[in-house]
């Protein structure tokens, strides 16, 4: 798979899930980045290059950035009340700089997106189907394998950090399954980092397999007496495991599912990136103690103009042209 060049796509549509990357940047950046009065600025600090550097390599004309509000509001957890429980709330200082990530994200231009009900996936669901009624190229920018079901033709996974690109036969190639099946699969294999249940016994490859051959769960769920028949392992009683939990697998399809029709504010009809307010970075800069290299191109980033899509309403360009 040849990859896709970004940096000349003026017609792209930038998504960004946010918390996955402030999350890396906490993990990955030392403890030593303070401000003034001593509270840790590791996160924001690590945040910030992130975002100079998708910025500097997509000169992006839009981009939004969504970020998880609650681990506990989300109406998932209306569902199920264990979603998610067995993740550690998020100590003080990290919400702290979520805060400034978004304060951040403002001061530079871009659009922010948050919600107590939705969370970033359904943020991220409903702004890809507004890009592509604009006609634009969706790129996902996340680490989440979760966001590789919302991938159309012409759309890109991209989990920047660690520089893979998949489009809808990448995440086939990559996951086992195609995008559209995402959801199913791990309502199958249970999803741990979510604390989703799936159906016990039921691994990865057993569930490819039974996608691949299916379809999807309800037609698994339909054709329950042919999975004997299959040539997999443990086909002579797997029938029955997926009979006995049905109701697990049920549920958790509710869940793995993304949202797309999440009500957003007005400025989610333009997700066009400005140069933002340099007078509101500098003083959130001030805040955190930031130097001087990082303050430059943070600024010098905020004035990059953005490539404009060729005139006329022809084809996008193609990935790798």
């Amino acid at each position: 798979m040849a990859p896709a060049d970004p940096a000349h796509d003026g017609r792209s549509a930038y998504l960004v899930d946010g918390s996955v990357y402030v999350f890396r940047a906490w993990h990955a950046m030392p403890d030593r980045f303070a401000d003034p009065a001593g509270q840790p600025t590791n996160a924001v600090y690590g945040f910030a290059r992130f975002l100079c550097e998708l910025i500097e390599t997509t000169r992006a004309g839009h981009l939004a950035v969504a970020f998880d509000e609650s681990l506990t509001t989300s109406f998932r957890n209306d569902i199920y009340p264990d979603y998610k429980a067995n993740r550690e709330p998020a100590p003080e200082e990290l919400k702290r700089q979520f805060a400034w990530c978004k304060d951040l994200v403002r001061a530079m231009g871009l659009s922010v997106f948050a919600d107590r009900d939705y969370e970033a996936d359904d943020l991220i669901a409903t702004l890809a189907g507004r890009c592509r009624a604009r006609r634009q190229r969706v790129w996902v920018v996340t680490g989440d394998k979760d966001l590789a079901q919302l991938v159309e033709e012409g759309d890109w996974w991209w989990d920047f950090s660690r520089r893979r690109q998949l489009d809808r036969q990448g995440v086939l190639e990559h996951f086992g399954v195609r995008p559209d099946q995402i959801a199913d699969f791990l309502a199958l294999t249970g999803d741990a980092v979510d604390n989703i249940p799936g159906v016990p016994g039921v691994g990865p490859k057993t569930a490819s397999a039974l996608l691949a051959h299916f379809g999807d769960l309800d037609a698994i769920y339909q054709r329950l007496d042919e999975i004997a028949w299959l040539k997999m392992r443990g086909a002579k009683t797997l029938a029955a495991k997926l009979r006995k939990h049905e109701a697990a697998a049920r549920l958790a399809r509710r869940l793995t599912g993304l949202h797309g029709e999440v009500p957003l504010p007005e400025h989610a009809a333009d997700l066009a990136r400005s140069t933002g307010d340099g007078d509101a970075l500098d003083a959130l800069l001030d805040r955190l103690g930031f130097g001087r290299p990082l303050r430059e191109r943070l600024h010098r980033v905020r004035e990059l103009s953005p490539h404009r899509p060729p005139d006329g309403d022809g084809p996008l360009r193609p990935p790798g042209a």
